[in-house]
């Protein structure tokens, strides 16, 4: 096996400034060496303490054990609020509890088996727009496309065309290279009037973009709601009628106050859902098609795999749990690419880890992307090896080591859909292509709200019955 491309951290911590003017382009610059085999590292800013926590043990007293004493941090809550709103991605306590007692009977319309035929219907489609794809091309708008397209059809039962698509796209390329400037400019405390201006006049542009999609899909089904609320008996039964999971966010109601969602709620959850349930599952599919061209033996072996199990059934939810090749390689794609790569809690009460004295609002740092990169949890951190989950490579269980979906209460709400959708997404593409990078091409890797390839992901699809003939 062969280490993939990942940024070569520096020798020694950068100084503060050079933090501030240098780092601003993607948090994986302001790593050095000693990052990856620290298990407590600690970082003084101007006003703030910040902890970055990758001991097993300590990350499951934040996440797990001592939940509510590490809530989610409030400044990652300001940053993503004009996209996310006050959704359960980065709401705290009994708001998120509210939030997420009434999103999970709704996310049940989202089971594997239900919504199986409309993501191999939004492959279908994807395996017609591939028809075109030319040498050298950049996969990544495609992958973004398919992802965004599944839950479109999926949540809000509309089909998404290339136009969407691409404002979508083009708005979070927008979005996600703004926000770490704001997120440096608030860790130095730089006043208010400094944190504005034409970066944050972009970013929030952006924001009301992709909202303002969201939002003209659901309006007309909320009035659709409300009518049947009034009492209309053909909203309805048109809305009992719909099987996606808008309808049931949109007949749902607290179980307390017996209130439903609010338009704004609503459309807060639905940002929520689609954010992470496409941009972090296209992060994945593109580096996952990185690591299969540049590792053409076992491309090999998942083409045989799955060549093997379509001779046997067609497509299906049964075929896919046979893949196990496929499976494991997107599990170690997110292992070596996890999309989130940073997750940020904060004290709410004074502590102590590792003899570190730590302050009630203390920024702690969990990193999956350091976790998952540690030697003392995994063999050749590195290396692309997605046999490792069936032999014996493992150093420690992944319960303590793997956590690309996070951990705890607050684990990814999608991530068996995730997981669905993405081997059928690959176990499609490479039954008919053979992948391989454009000649000279070298993905660059940066860290900001997810990890994506700066440069995109230039690759080679080659017909299989081409390529065999």
């Amino acid at each position: 096996m062969s280490c993939p491309v990942f940024p070569k951290p520096a020798k020694s911590k950068a100084s503060l400034w050079k933090v501030f003017f240098t780092k601003r382009h993607s948090w994986l610059d302001a790593l050095y060496e000693r990052s990856y085999g620290m298990k407590m590292g600690e970082y003084r800013l101007p006003g703030l303490t910040l902890y970055m926590v990758n001991q097993p043990e300590l990350v499951r007293k934040v996440m797990v054990q001592n939940m509510a004493d590490f809530p989610k941090n409030k400044m990652l809550g300001d940053i993503l609020e004009p996209l996310l709103g006050e959704s359960i991605f980065t709401t705290n306590g009994e708001q998120w509890q509210k939030q997420r007692d009434m999103l999970d009977p709704a996310f049940k319309h989202a089971r594997v088996q239900q919504v199986f035929g409309l993501m191999q219907s939004a492959v279908t489609d994807m395996l017609e727009r591939l028809k075109r794809h030319q040498p050298g091309q950049d996969i990544d708008p495609e992958m973004t496309f398919v992802t965004a397209d599944i839950i479109f059809r999926t949540i809000m039962s509309a089909k998404l065309n290339e136009e969407q698509a691409n404002r979508i796209l083009n708005a979070f390329v927008r979005f996600q290279a703004e926000s770490p400037k704001l997120a440096l400019k608030k860790m130095f405390r730089l006043p208010g009037f400094l944190q504005r201006g034409a970066s944050e006049r972009k970013r929030l542009a952006a924001a009301q973009e992709i909202r303002g999609t969201i939002e003209d899909i659901i309006r007309p089904r909320y009035r659709q709601a409300e009518a049947a609320r009034a009492g209309c008996p053909q909203s309805q039964a048109e809305l009992e009628n719909r099987q996606d999971i808008l309808s049931s966010l949109l007949l749902t109601t607290d179980k307390t106050s017996g209130q439903p969602f609010g338009f704004d709620e609503i459309v807060d959850q639905v940002s929520m859902l689609f954010l992470a349930g496409h941009e972090t599952t296209a992060s994945s599919l593109t580096w996952s098609l990185y690591l299969l061209a540049t590792h053409p033996h076992i491309q090999q072996d998942a083409h045989e795999e799955v060549t093997r199990v379509l001779a046997e059934q067609p497509m299906s939810v049964e075929a896919l749990r046979k893949m196990v090749l496929v499976r494991d390689v997107f599990r170690e794609a997110l292992r070596l690419y996890p999309p989130v790569g940073f997750l940020s809690r904060e004290c709410a009460h004074a502590t102590e880890m590792r003899d570190k004295k730590m302050k009630a609002g203390s920024s702690v740092m969990i990193s999956p992307w350091l976790i998952h990169r540690h030697q003392d949890y995994w063999h050749k951190p590195h290396d692309f090896d997605p046999y490792r989950f069936t032999g014996k490579q493992l150093k420690t269980p992944l319960s303590k080591s793997y956590l690309p979906f996070g951990a705890g209460p607050r684990v990814c709400i999608g991530a068996a859909f995730a997981q669905q959708e993405s081997s059928l997404i690959l176990a499609s593409i490479l039954q008919h292509y053979h992948i391989s990078l454009a000649e000279g091409f070298e993905p660059q890797p940066v860290g900001r709200l997810t990890i994506r390839s700066e440069n995109g992901l230039q690759l080679n699809l080659t017909p299989r019955n081409k390529q065999e003939a």
